[in-house]
């Protein structure tokens, strides 16, 4: 599917579909395992730096399990940075993409948010854009700004109806990354009530991996139809990895990767719950 088929139906049943980085096969049979399990729609999400370490063959391996699996499945380019980045993942096979202008002026976030659906809407390919700037921690790999600017709900009205986008990350209070101690992650929930009352498009939340779960389920009643994932699901699994690696005598990946996915696992379901997406298959059918 698409991203604008997936969030049309997360948005009409209140429940927001996890988007899981997704840079190795191991992490990969952990989400799909882990999504049919709990009957769970989901997002697997690539990272332009991501896909240069996996390279495109790796893609295809993700569209042959998003084929077999029982549940719905979106592709999609995360923060994808240039217009040569959006057309090559669409050559690859991606079924949707992300430009991250955010950091630019608004009317050249404007300009080439424009430019990309033109060309990915003339093949079936949702666009994902961002308005507002989503923190820094300095532990992520993501672009992320010095200082949050939160989204301008004039700003994204206007920015909605000249791109024609498909869905819009906000910026809202969230930093990509996980937290040090020293920091302090709040949403701004009255911001978002009003963004979600002026935007009639899905609305997306990137950096929110150390936010409170309290303020993440509530972000998803008020009206946010997919959540970012990258960082809690890896440090779950190499975590586990360094434990396992302890022995000396241990190498057969077969015998090295199954606790590790195991443990993701573990954070995937708690997210899957979290976001009301467990049991959303239904929807779909």
């Amino acid at each position: 599917m698409n991203m604008k088929q997936l969030l049309k139906v997360a948005q009409e049943n209140h429940f927001a579909v996890p988007a899981f980085n997704t840079s190795s096969n191991m992490i990969l049979k952990g989400v799909m395992e882990a999504c049919h399990e709990k009957q769970a729609p989901v997002i697997i999400a690539i990272h332009p730096d991501e896909l240069s370490f996996v390279e495109d063959s790796f893609v295809a391996s993700v569209i042959e399990e998003a084929y077999k699996s029982d549940v719905p499945v979106v592709i999609h380019l995360d923060h994808g940075a240039t217009f040569e980045q959006i057309v090559h993942a669409i050559r690859c096979g991606f079924t949707s993409v992300m430009i991250d202008a955010s950091q630019m002026p608004f009317e050249d976030n404007v300009a080439i948010t424009k430019k990309v659906v033109e060309a990915a809407h003339a093949v079936n390919v949702s666009v994902e854009a961002e308005l507002g700037t989503i923190g820094k921690t300095g532990n992520d790999a993501e672009p992320s700004a010095d200082k949050i600017i939160y989204t301008d709900p004039a700003l994204a009205k206007e920015f909605v109806e000249k791109t024609g986008v498909d869905t819009l990350a906000i910026a809202i209070g969230t930093a990509h990354g996980i937290y040090p101690k020293n920091m302090k992650p709040k949403l701004r929930l009255d911001l978002l009530k009003v963004l979600r009352d002026i935007i009639n498009i899905p609305l997306v939340l990137h950096g929110g991996s150390s936010n409170p779960d309290d303020e993440i389920a509530e972000s998803v009643k008020i009206g946010i139809s997919k959540i970012n994932i990258s960082s809690d699901i890896k440090e779950a699994f190499y975590r586990k990895c360094r434990e396992v690696l302890q022995d000396p005598i241990i190498r057969e990946p077969n015998e090295i990767y199954p606790p590790c996915i195991k443990a993701m696992k573990e954070v995937i379901y708690h997210k899957i719950d979290l976001f009301n997406d467990a049991d959303k298959v239904k929807f779909y059918k």
